[in-house]
């Protein structure tokens, strides 16, 4: 079939010629997303990704839940420039800056203070799995216990002790990484359906022939991102701090994708009125895809000695300017009222999906919604995976989560233009009717 038959079968142009060689040349076989999006992206702006061909695509990935203040927000990347060309501090270790003062007392004053957290913070390495580790590290020293407990489902980071409280099997024997000293319990809803998770753990701490002790921490992704976009419950949250509370053990909550706005909030555990022990943050906190990573925690937790948990970019000036405007977008009237009617043309998209009775299931909160095509009848991965290819083929980027690749994660900005969102609802309508 030539180019021109090509072209009328499909009813799409053809894709241009990329030249990907340097990257298949010298890059490693472990590349994931760009062979989903197949495309040289060389400028971004809002909700939009360009690539040097020509072609652009509107973004529902938002670099794993990192921009969700989307590309290049113009008030953010104004302070970033104004820093540089004053040759601000680029890095500074965990010395005293101005960039990190000035990022710490918005902080304190826009997230902290007026939702009645008193919590100290400790800045780690650059990534999210960076802060799970110096959390779980801080729970067994301040308990002087080594178990933990974490939930099917669960994504916490890449690194080995990380590892040991994420549920996905693959990556866990990628990393050599066994279960022990964790027990795994369901997450209050999953593929199989709802689960008593809080009642089994009750047991499980009762029991004195349950085999499992008393952990040093518990710890949660209050809304399930990686594992299907499963948002926990408000009662089940309470029913969880409740439980932890009474039998001495510490709570963490993973906030890392969830948070920073997405779920609406800026905690995605704020709908549940509880006070985690613990609290990891990354992903958007800079607010500009650049790397920080933080942990919050109660006064009393905070027992480390100087320098017993260190990293060379735990001071990242650049993405502390950047937090510190994107605090400051957090008290604009205007930036609200963008976040509440996107919310809502997404819930309205939800509904929409919904009504039709088709053979899907959705989930999810605030500015994040999975698509679940279905796990049990083995074509729900499949379809999803058409859904994402014919996505990107018509100009927009979604990944997949879920077990099995099930589901379709839709995470655009919260500060996304209307136009720019109704464009992509209505190519995943047509995909849907597609597949």
């Amino acid at each position: 079939m030539d180019i021109a038959e090509d072209t009328a079968t499909t009813g799409q142009e053809p894709l241009p010629e990329t030249d990907f060689k340097i990257f298949e040349e010298l890059e490693s076989e472990v590349r994931l997303y760009c062979r989903t999006f197949p495309a040289v992206f060389e400028r971004a702006k809002g909700a939009e990704l360009f690539a040097e061909d020509g072609r652009t695509f509107i973004d529902f990935f938002c670099g794993a839940g990192t921009l969700n203040y989307g590309h290049n927000n113009d008030f953010i990347k104004a302070r970033v420039a104004e820093y540089l060309a004053a040759d601000g501090l680029a890095h500074g270790l965990d010395m005293y800056t101005v960039a990190k003062r000035d990022f710490l007392t918005a902080f304190a004053e826009t997230v902290l203070r007026p939702r009645g957290l008193d919590y100290k913070a400790q800045f780690t390495g650059p990534t999210g799995t960076d802060a799970v580790e110096a959390a779980l590290k801080l729970a067994r020293k301040r308990t002087g216990r080594s178990g933990l407990v974490a939930f099917t489902g669960a994504y916490h980071g890449m690194s080995r002790g990380s590892l040991a409280v994420t549920g996905n099997r693959r990556a866990r024997r990628a990393g050599g990484v066994a279960g022990q000293d964790v027990t795994f319990v369901p997450y209050e809803d999953g593929p199989q359906g709802g689960f008593d998770s809080i009642g089994f753990l009750e047991r499980l701490l009762t029991d004195p022939s349950s085999g499992v002790e008393v952990p040093a921490a518990v710890i949660v992704e209050p809304m399930q991102m990686e594992g299907g976009v499963y948002p926990a419950g408000a009662d089940w949250l309470r029913a969880l701090r409740e439980l932890t509370e009474r039998h001495g053990i510490l709570l963490i909550l993973d906030e890392i994708q969830a948070g920073c706005g997405r779920s609406g909030r800026f905690f995605c555990f704020e709908h549940a009125g509880i006070t985690p022990d613990v609290v990891t943050l990354s992903k958007s906190l800079s607010g500009y895809g650049l790397p920080l990573s933080m942990v919050l925690f109660k006064r009393e937790l905070d027992v480390w000695e100087p320098g017993e948990h260190t990293g060379t970019f735990r001071g990242n000036q650049l993405a502390f300017v950047a937090a510190t405007a994107a605090c400051e977008l957090w008290r604009q009237d205007t930036f609200h009222a963008r976040l509440a009617a996107s919310i809502d043309r997404l819930e309205r998209f939800r509904a929409e999906l919904d009504a039709q009775g088709t053979n899907l299931v959705t989930r999810g909160s605030g500015m994040a919604l999975g698509i679940d095509l279905g796990s049990d009848s083995g074509s729900g991965p499949l379809r999803a995976e058409r859904l994402q290819q014919y996505a990107f083929d018509r100009g927009l980027i979604v990944e997949l989560c879920g077990r099995r690749g099930e589901v379709v994660k839709l995470l655009p900005p919260l500060t996304i233009d209307p136009a720019v969102l109704d464009r992509g609802l209505d190519v995943l309508r047509q995909g849907l009717r597609s597949v």
